[in-house]
This record gives structure tokens, C-alpha cells and sequence, in this order.
């Protein structure tokens, strides 16, 4: 079901909530470059130096699942909370929540793919809000995710599994028996069942991208690809 045609006031908004992003993980990418090349051998971690930034940028995608399900975009609503949910995970649950998640191999090779990913992804959909989206920006959209999207979720699942020894130490955030509620949980056990979920969906949503490349850039045609109102 595709959306209606957004009234100037949500077309407006969804304009300006694109533009920011576009300009946070420019930003972010920015820094995460400047952390290797102009600050080089700062004692900060890569975390301290641009924490803040993935925080705020990646939780503000959390809006994106309100704009799926009261239909302003015509995204699909399981698919967008999956996709925003297990970055929120990869931020609050495994990275803020554990020193070892900070200090991960995996953190860098994240936050440049996600900062790559959304700064096209972001000007796409802004972009495609006024229809005047390039074909250059078409091609990147549909492009760049066949080595970003495998780089991302690595470095996700390398950040999942350096927290996880942290939580095995400490059994953070488990409630082991006894207690008055007769519950236990595991916060380990549920950070392993969160990795073990990345093998059925990954190869999913991977295929999906493909097969919407097929469909966009198969034709050549841009205006097909400017029908596709999103967030």
C-alpha cells in the first residue's frame, strides 16, 4: 500500500528531518576520518571522541518507525523497526552499555559504513521529497550497499561479540534465580540470540536490496525511482 501524497506540512517536516540527518552523519563521518588522520594519536577512544554524535544521530531514526506506521512514507513498518531497532541495539545495548563494547574492532567498521549508508540514503529521500533526486544518487542508493551492508553488519556482530565477555564477566542486566518473581534472564543469552537472529534476516533484506536494485537501475530509468516517496 502506498502512501498518499504527504500535505505540505509533513513534506516539510520530512524535508527538514532528512536535511539534519544528511548533516549529522556527514558529520559523523567527518570525525570518524579526523580521528585517524587530523587528531591521530589523541588519547581519547574512538567512542569518547564521537559517542555523542552516533548517539544522537541514531536514535533519532527511532521517529522513522512512528513515520512507517502512521503511513507519512510508504515504508514497510516491520522491516523499518527491525532495521532501526538492531542499530539501537548495536548503540545502547552493546556499545554505551559495555567498556568492550566501546574498544571493539568492529566500532569503526560500523559507524562508516552506517555514515556512508545514510548520508545517501538521507539526501535520497529528501531529495526524492522535491523530485529532483540525480541519477548519481540513484545509482549510490542502489549501489554502495553490496560491500556496505555486509561491512556494517560486521562490524555489529564484532561489536556484539567483544560486549558479550563483558557481560559474561559481570552477568550485567541477568536476573538469576532466586528471587521473588520467579524470573531469570540472561542479558548474555540474549545478546548471543540477537547474533544468531543476523543469519536468517541478514540474507533476507540483502536479497530484498538486490531485488529492488534490479527493479530501479534494470530499467534506467530515474523516474522510476522518484515515485518512491520515503522518510
Amino acid at each position: 500500500m502506498a502512501a498518499k501524497e504527504p500535505s505540505p506540512i509533513v513534506k516539510s517536516y520530512l524535508i527538514l528531518y532528512n536535511a539534519a540527518q544528511v548533516v549529522g552523519w556527514c558529520y559523523m563521518l567527518y570525525q570518524l576520518i579526523a580521528y585517524y588522520t587530523i587528531d591521530k594519536g589523541t588519547e581519547e577512544t574512538l567512542w569518547d571522541y564521537l559517542g555523542f554524535t552516533v548517539i544522537l544521530f541514531q536514535n533519532a531514526a527511532l521517529l522513522e518507525i512512528v513515520h512507517a506506521f502512521t503511513r507519512i512514507v510508504p515504508s514497510n513498518p516491520v522491516i523499518t523497526t527491525f532495521q532501526v531497532l538492531s542499530r539501537v541495539m548495536v548503540v545502547c545495548g552493546v556499545v554505551m552499555a559495555t567498556p568492550t563494547g566501546k574498544v571493539s574492532p568492529g566500532l569503526p567498521l560500523a559507524i562508516l559504513a552506517w555514515s556512508v549508508t545514510e548520508i545517501i540514503r538521507y539526501a535520497y529521500y529528501a531529495l526524492n521529497l522535491i523530485d529532483a533526486v540525480p541519477q548519481l544518487l540513484i545509482f549510490l542508493r542502489y549501489t554502495t550497499f553490496i560491500v556496505l551492508y555486509p561491512t556494517g553488519v560486521t562490524g555489529e556482530l564484532l561489536c556484539f561479540f567483544w560486549a558479550q565477555s563483558h557481560v559474561a564477566n559481570t552477568k550485567q542486566w541477568s536476573i538469576e534465580m532466586p528471587n521473588t518473581y520467579n524470573f531469570t534472564f540472561s542479558y548474555l543469552y540474549f545478546l548471543w540470540a540477537v547474533m544468531l537472529l543476523y543469519i536468517p534476516l541478514f540474507p533476507q533484506l540483502y536479497l530484498h536490496m538486490f531485488a529492488q536494485r534490479k527493479k530501479i537501475l534494470g530499467s534506467g530509468s530515474s523516474s522510476g525511482a522518484a515515485k518512491q516517496k520515503h522518510n
